[in-house]
């Protein structure tokens, strides 16, 4: 089986912490760290491609660069004049990460305003990735815009996948947030959202509720992540269950939901076994909270690539 993968938000600069006052600059944010694990586990003949905008300047030249390097697609990224990309840095408390952010201006935030480009983008690809963050950075227009898109990808019988990813800050207000939450996982056919984050915010007492509220809105299959606690899943109405990998030591906590959902998907798109599929991605996860930074080398994650 072959075919493409098309993960659609944003990526930022990332600065974090490289010891003695000193700061690394990398690429990464929840969809791009996603399409990079993809892009790590499936195999040569699968093509992934990213969705975005950019600027018109040496930042946006460097990204464009930096995923061309990567193996990722940059057919579909759209370049905005006078636009930058949106910048954030990490800090770390025993493993934990905070972050600060500049993207107001971001030329991402825009991502979603050539319709036509994204159409073309969904109807090119066969399995479409977004989350609650790509909704968030959106206009309500260009939100509906991308929710009518995704929604006809789902309609076409196409894997529509999405990570809810609750970050109430970039949000206008609870009730926006709910709703827009919501509307996505009714246009997917796949939800990835962690626990901790619906508990917290949609008032889930159970990872059952959790998994009955998305089936509920419309998702076929639901992947509940629980951290060190495994993944719950339920495919077709089959539930099971499948613990997290032992980490010796938690470095960085960045990117570790996005290298899960990467890893899972690439598993799952060329086996069909989803337990299989969240006991590799959990694995891909222990490797990738290790080590610092959301994006780690793909040799670190033990994939032969050749």
């Amino acid at each position: 089986m072959s075919g493409r993968f098309l993960s659609i938000g944003e990526c930022m600069v990332e600065l974090s912490q490289a010891g003695a006052g000193l700061l690394r600059k990398g690429f990464a944010g929840d969809t791009l760290n996603t399409a990079w694990y993809a892009r790590a586990c499936l195999p040569a003949d699968w093509s992934v491609e990213y969705f975005t905008a950019l600027g018109d300047e040496a930042m946006s030249d460097e990204m464009i660069a930096f995923y061309k390097q990567a193996g990722i697609g940059t057919e579909f990224i759209r370049r905005i004049k006078g636009k930058a990309p949106g910048l954030y840095m990490i800090s770390l408390k025993d493993g934990e990460r905070s972050f600060s952010y500049w993207r107001d201006n971001s030329a991402a935030r825009q991502l979603a305003a050539d319709a036509e480009l994204l159409r073309e983008a969904i109807e090119a690809c066969d399995v479409i990735y977004f989350s609650g963050i790509t909704l968030a950075i959106l206009s309500r227009n260009d939100a509906d815009t991308l929710l009518a898109e995704v929604r006809r990808a789902k309609a076409a019988g196409k894997i529509v996948a999405f990570d809810p990813n609750i970050r109430p800050r970039l949000w206008s207000g609870y009730d926006v947030m709910h709703a827009t939450i919501s509307e996505g996982a009714r246009a997917s056919s796949l939800v990835l959202p962690s626990f901790d984050d619906e508990a917290t915010h949609f008032g889930d007492v159970s990872i059952a509720a959790t998994i009955q509220r998305y089936r509920t809105l419309g998702a076929t299959d639901v992947v509940v992540k629980n951290g060190a606690e495994g993944a719950t899943l339920s495919f077709d109405g089959v539930e099971s269950f499948v613990p997290a990998e032992k980490v010796e030591q938690v470095v960085d906590t960045t990117s570790a939901g996005d290298s899960f959902n990467g890893a899972f998907l690439a598993h799952y798109l060329e086996t069909k076994d989803a337990p299989a599929a969240a006991a590799f991605a959990a694995k891909v996860a222990a490797r990738v909270v290790s080590e610092h930074g959301a994006l780690i080398a793909w040799e670190k994650l033990g994939i032969d690539k050749t």
